[in-house]
This record gives structure tokens, sequence and C-alpha cells, in this order.
């Protein structure tokens, strides 16, 4: 397997987010990134990205979880942030993501009593780890984000973005994190998005991502994923929806998880308001204050 590994100088200055980085190492000999923030003996609150963002995009969202007293753990997925990039598009594989991450959070970190944030990418690999070792997870939160198993239509949109992902020349990070926002983004956030990426040769993870998202009842993950849901739709585990009221492209999942999961019952659902595809950027604050009450009164 051919990998890439950012340049750490290509990280220095980043607005917002003075965290050190920490390292791991998953199987297929990769090493993972991620950063903390909080009480090393608070609650472990681990928060999963998405497509094609990094840990940075939970900097608010952090800062809310540590003043709760929580341990917030923010991961940079293989591919992505400051983890180790395989070049080839094919070395990506969901089943390999949904591996490497739990081997971090389980093996590497012996983390239990876990609660999972997952986002876009985030939570179609934090729901699978959720559901096929939920004796390690305390709590779910689901954000502007789903589990598509390929017997239900994806939007247009989606369909649109996967083939901008995959079809341009120079893929744009930035512009791709500009457009699932609200609000505009500084320079300097703009930079920090594009900061993992020092040439098209590092991108293999954002672009193989969309296509290995099942749109169809045999994709390869399909099975993994139908039984994951089988799981979660009678799990006795607190489970938030915490979606913005702007998302074109997850949107439509929130009824779904609330009709469909046990765990979402008794609980207020909070709705964010003037946000977009990553709330984290448009109201990574307020996101971070209910995931909080949430942890905290559950």
């Amino acid at each position: 397997m051919d990998v890439l590994r950012t340049p750490e100088e290509r990280f220095a200055g980043l607005p917002g987010f003075p965290y050190e980085p920490r390292y791991a190492d998953v199987p297929d000999g990769l090493r993972m990134a991620y950063v903390e923030s909080g009480p090393a003996d608070g609650e472990p609150v681990v928060l999963l990205h998405g497509e094609p963002t990094w840990s940075f995009l939970y900097r608010h969202v952090m800062r809310e979880l540590a003043a709760a007293g929580l341990r917030a753990i923010a991961v940079d997925l293989v591919g992505f942030g400051r983890s180790d990039k395989p070049a080839d598009l094919a070395a990506h594989t969901y089943a390999r993501h949904v591996e490497w991450t739990r081997a971090l959070m389980f093996d590497a970190l012996g983390l239990s009593g876990v609660t999972v944030v997952g986002q876009d990418w985030g939570g179609l690999i934090g729901l699978r780890i959720a559901a096929e070792h939920p004796e390690r997870v305390s709590r779910i939160v689901a954000a502007n984000t789903g589990l598509p198993t390929g017997d239900i239509p994806l939007p247009e949109v989606w369909h649109q973005f996967k083939a901008t992902v995959l079809k341009a020349p120079v893929l744009d990070i930035a512009r791709l994190v500009q457009a699932g926002c609200k609000t505009r983004l500084p320079e300097e956030v703009r930079a920090a998005y594009d900061a993992p990426f020092p040439g098209e040769a590092y991108k293999a993870g954002p672009r193989a991502m969309p296509g290995l998202v099942p749109i169809t009842p045999g994709d390869p993950a399909a099975p993994a994923n139908r039984a994951a849901w089988q799981v979660l739709t009678t799990l006795d585990r607190p489970f938030l929806v915490a979606f913005s009221d702007g998302d074109p492209i997850t949107g439509g999942m929130a009824p779904i998880l609330l009709k469909s999961i046990s765990g979402t019952s008794g609980l207020r659902h909070p709705v964010i308001e003037g946000a977009g595809h990553f709330l984290q950027e448009d109201a990574g604050t307020e996101l971070g204050r209910h995931v909080a009450a949430f942890v905290t009164s559950t």
C-alpha cells in the first residue's frame, strides 16, 4: 500500500485549534491522528468528521465539551487531516474505514462508555461501530448523517456531488467545505481545510469516499449496514438526532432516525437553525452545548 503522510509544517498556525496531535497505529501499518481536550478522566466523547474535512471541524464543539468536564476526542479518519493517506483509491473501502477507526477507539485508546458523535461519513462509520460494539458505547449522536443501505434512493444533489469529486482535475477541498456551509469561511479557515492536502496525490480519501456510499441493495457494504440498523432500532442507548435545518444531502434522514431508533424516545432533539451540512462550522458552539447537555443528563 502506497501511503503518504502530510508534513507537519502544513498545520502551523491553525486558527482556534491549539491542540497537540496524538498518534496511534492501526491495521495495515497505518498511523491515525487525533486531538483531545478536557479532563483525561472525563467521560469520553469521540467526534468523527466526514468528507472532506478533518478534526479541525470540531474545534468549537471541543471547547464546549471540555468546559462541561468531558473528554473530547476528535479523530482524523485515514486519508484525512494528519492521519496517513493511502494514495490508491482502491485502498479505501467502507469496511476498512470502520476497522481502522474501531482499532483506534478500542484497541489503541481502550475507550469504553463512549459517546459516539458522527456527522457525514463520521456517522456512516460511527453508527456501524456503535452497532457492532454496543458494549463499549453509552450514547450516540447523529448530526447530519445516516446509515444508507442502498434500498432508498439518495437525493440528486448527492449524485452531483459524487460526480464532481470523481471528475475534478483539481479537487478544491476548501471550496467543497464552503459549499456545505451557510456562513462565509475566513481565508485562514479555508486554508486549514486545505492544509492536509499538499497535492492531488494526497486526496485519494476525499475522492474515494463518495463512491463507498451504498447506493444499490447489492452494494458490498449493504448487508453490514442492514445488520447495524437491526441492532440500532432496539439498542437501549440514548440516541440524539441533532440535525441542521439546511442540509439538502442528509436532511431527510432525521425523521427516519427519529421514527426507527428506540433510543431517541423521550429526548428533546434539536434542530439547529441557519446551519448547512457542516453544522460544526455554522453553529459549532450550539452543537457542542447540545451534545454536552445530552451527555451530562443521560
